[in-house]
């Protein structure tokens, strides 16, 4: 399970958009969710999150977790046969690409009387030597999103956001998902949020 240590803002590193792509009309048709990740309750929030943000838009969202079972999920062809079958027309797939874990280091802010003569500063740097600040972990994810239109099997947009320090997984996902069908509007391919 992650165990995730602010309420982030999802930055957007890159993206990148199909030539020629033109605005996506799903209007009533199956767009599936998936999230590509080993935890099942993170899973889960963020398909839900994201079939949510899809249904706003005026498709059918759907989160993967409900159509397709457990079991199939890294198997290809069995998994094409299932959204086939659902009659799934588009696909957003995320997937955590990258976790990174550093220790960062308060800034430590001086005043004192030692720094008014260089030699009086010796004495006392070398007598009272301290690591600047304390550390703390901070851990930064970088989550990748394809759309794929599957009357095509083509990807028509991808983008890769980065995060770090979120505090909560459900809201970290949920964020997420609201971010990247953001972008999607941003970038001329999904309606806005119908209201």
């Amino acid at each position: 399970m992650l165990a995730l240590a602010a309420l982030p803002d999802n930055d957007f590193i890159s993206t990148w958009k199909a030539p020629g792509a033109a605005p996506l009309d799903f209007t009533g048709r199956k767009v599936a969710a998936v999230f590509i990740v080993d935890d099942q309750n993170v899973r889960v929030a963020a398909e839900e999150a994201l079939a949510r943000e899809v249904t706003a838009r005026g498709a059918a969202g759907l989160a993967t977790y409900r159509i397709l079972p457990k079991e199939l999920l890294a198997k290809k062809d069995e998994a094409k046969a299932w959204f086939e079958r659902a009659g799934v027309a588009g696909l957003v797939v995320l997937r955590l690409v990258q976790t990174d874990k550093d220790k960062v280091y308060s800034s430590a802010i001086w005043a004192s009387g030692y720094y008014n003569y260089a030699w009086d500063y010796w004495g006392y740097g070398w007598a009272s030597v301290y690591p600047i600040g304390k550390a703390r972990e901070q851990r930064t994810f970088t989550v990748e999103t394809l759309l794929f239109d599957l009357t095509k099997g083509t990807p028509i947009w991808a983008g890769v956001t980065r995060t770090t320090d979120p505090k909560d997984v459900q809201s970290y996902v949920k964020g997420l998902a609201v971010d990247v069908v953001k972008q999607l509007e941003k970038d001329g391919l999904v309606k806005t949020r119908v209201r």
